[in-house]
């Protein structure tokens, strides 16, 4: 049998270069522009099947710039909530889809409904969208926040179809869906939160958004693991992905911006849970720090970057004798295994053991850290414990540790020594070579590694 005739044959197609007519076969003369000898073979764009391939028609050509091209920045609207407009880079952008994760029953909500008020007294028009509450619950909400008399349009629906109809007879300028997974789309047959309803639904609001100027807002569920729940995909498709973040048991509350295609995606704003709702911290460290006058075992106080900005926390360690075989290891607000390999650094390096010692580490307030620059003032506070020798009250620590015990100079030491100087703070410890610049008037120990840390300043080892 022969196996060409089941091959097959690419199909050739012929197109003038000056009007781009196209042909089956050649000819010597365009009818389209009356060119002669201006027609040529054109190589078909897929040599697939046309039915699961582009085959051979194709499209139009694309403008093409190069980088010197200048662009105007996005003017942007702000909220009134400088914490808010500081995460989202200085203000909404039009056009824009954000999405906000959160844990069940951190605040998101509620800080969308003051967001949606905000906007709306500066002058805008906003459509805030339950999917998971009637309208009378929202107004509730708004009447205990205060919020009664501002010009918010409330509507409970989860039907797309619908609500996009209605936004787009409405054309206003701010959009909030709450939330993404109650959303469902007539075309797609499955159950609303399934993962193909959450892909649609945002993808119709994104859509939606980029063509008609209106900025959207999509609340989305999270995970235990504390991840968005659905596609991964669907953090691609919007332009910035905020985390609402915060411990039940403390009253603040950290808006994480994790993505923005608008302003810096590692910034950060705080809030404050009270009865009225939400109201902004402009002064986190102070608050993080609260009263540290008397010197406690295992306290430091570390100067740490969020974003652009400085903050200031305590670090809280414990180190008691263990009754198990294999003694505990429990962190809150910093990465445990990071923990696991300082403990290892200081045995290998200085021979101080933890062994049959059980380590607390808290980052007290309720904040999470994963800044490198937090490894100092972790180990400083995990040797104050252990030897039982305070570190002064007015110092503040920082630097990165390496593997060898040497500590590692890093990024915007002087940002830092200026935080803690405003705050009131004399002395600080710091690896050698940070760029301290001239540290507020502070007085610096700089060290070289984890020896001369546990030689100068510890006394033991």
């Amino acid at each position: 049998m022969d196996q060409n005739k089941n091959m097959v044959k690419p199909i050739t197609q012929f197109a003038c270069s000056d009007c781009g007519m196209t042909y089956k076969k050649w000819t010597g003369r365009c009818d389209g522009c009356g060119a002669w000898n201006s027609i040529q073979e054109e190589v078909p764009l897929s040599q697939g099947p046309s039915k699961k391939s582009l085959g051979t028609m194709k499209g139009k050509r694309m403008a093409l710039t190069d980088l010197t091209t200048e662009e105007t920045p996005p003017q942007r609207t702000l909220s009134g909530l400088s914490e808010l407009d500081r995460v989202l880079g200085g203000g909404l952008v039009p056009s824009s889809a954000t999405l906000v994760g959160g844990d069940p029953g951190i605040g998101k909500s509620t800080l969308l409904l003051q967001a949606a008020a905000a906007f709306a007294n500066a002058g805008h028009s906003v459509v805030y969208v339950s999917g998971e509450e009637a309208t009378a619950q929202v107004r509730m909400r708004a009447q205990r926040l205060g919020l009664g008399e501002s010009s918010v349009k409330l509507a409970a629906e989860t039907n797309l179809r619908d609500i996009l109809t209605t936004l787009e007879a409405e054309k206003p300028d701010l959009c909030i869906i709450d939330s993404i997974q109650t959303m469902w789309v007539d075309t797609v047959d499955s159950a609303p939160g399934s993962v193909s309803q959450v892909r649609a639904s945002a993808h119709e609001l994104t859509t939606f958004a980029k063509r008609f100027g209106t900025s959207v807002i999509l609340v989305g569920h999270v995970t235990k693991d504390g991840q968005i729940a659905g596609p991964r995909v669907v953090e691609h498709m919007v332009d910035t992905v905020l985390y609402f973040e915060g411990e039940r048991g403390h009253q603040f509350r950290i808006l994480r911006a994790v993505k923005n295609r608008f302003g810096p995606a590692d910034e950060i704003g705080v809030f404050e849970m009270t009865g009225m709702g939400l109201a902004e911290v402009t002064n986190p460290s102070a608050l993080f720090l609260g009263d540290r006058d008397a010197p406690a075992p295992g306290s430091v106080v570390f100067a740490g970057i969020e974003g652009t900005r400085p903050l200031l926390v305590e670090i809280q360690a414990l180190v008691a004798p263990s009754q198990l075989s294999q003694p505990r290891r429990a962190v809150v607000g910093w990465d445990g295994s990071r923990l696991s390999m300082i403990l290892a650094v200081l045995e290998a390096r200085t021979g101080i053991s933890f062994q049959g010692l059980d380590v607390y580490l808290n980052v007290a307030g309720g904040i999470r850290i994963s800044e490198p620059a937090a490894d100092l003032a972790v180990a400083c506070a995990l040797l104050s414990a252990r030897e039982d020798a305070s570190i002064p009250p007015e110092t503040v620590v920082f630097g990165e540790l390496s593997l060898s015990g040497a500590l590692r100079p890093v990024s915007q030491a002087e940002n830092r020594l200026k935080e803690a100087a405003k705050l009131g703070f004399t002395a600080a410890m710091a690896p050698k070579g940070c760029k301290t610049g001239d540290a507020g008037g502070m007085s610096l120990r700089l060290l070289p590694d984890l020896i001369t840390l546990v030689g100068e300043v510890f006394g033991a080892g």
